[in-house]
C-alpha cells in the first residue's frame, strides 16, 4: 500500500487522529504534549500516530493535509489544526464541543 493509502485508512478509520511527536505518554515535543493534553481533557479515546517512527507519514502528511506542521488533530475525516488551534478551541470549549459530537454521532450509526 502506497503512503498516502495508509494515511487515508489512518484518517478514515478513527474518528479522533493525532499525528504527533512522540505517544500520548511521552510527548517528544512542547506542542504535541500541550496538544494531548487539551484533547485528553476532553475525556475521549482517541489513536494517535507518532511521525518520528513513521518517517514516511512525516514527510508526506504536510502535504496531503496541506498543513505543514505536527502535531495535527484529525476529527471525523477532517483536519482541525495544531497546537495553536487545538489549544485556543480547548480554551473556548469548542474542542470538547467537537470531540463529543463526534462521538455521539459514532455511536448513533
Amino acid at each position: 500500500m502506497d503512503i498516502i493509502e495508509t494515511i487515508k485508512e489512518q484518517i478514515e478509520s478513527n474518528d479522533i487522529l493525532l499525528y504527533m511527536k512522540g505517544s500520548p505518554n511521552q510527548p517528544q515535543c512542547g506542542f504535541s504534549a500541550r496538544t494531548v493534553e487539551a484533547l485528553m481533557a476532553c475525556g475521549e479515546r482517541f489513536a494517535y500516530v507518532d511521525i518520528l517512527t513513521n518517517p514516511e507519514i512525516r514527510t508526506n502528511l504536510p502535504a496531503y493535509a496541506n498543513w505543514p506542521t505536527f502535531p495535527q488533530l484529525w476529527v471525523a475525516g477532517e483536519l482541525v489544526g495544531g497546537c495553536d488551534i487545538i489549544t485556543e478551541m480547548h480554551e473556548s470549549g469548542e474542542l470538547q464541543t467537537l470531540i463529543k459530537e463526534s462521538v455521539a454521532e459514532k455511536t448513533s450509526e
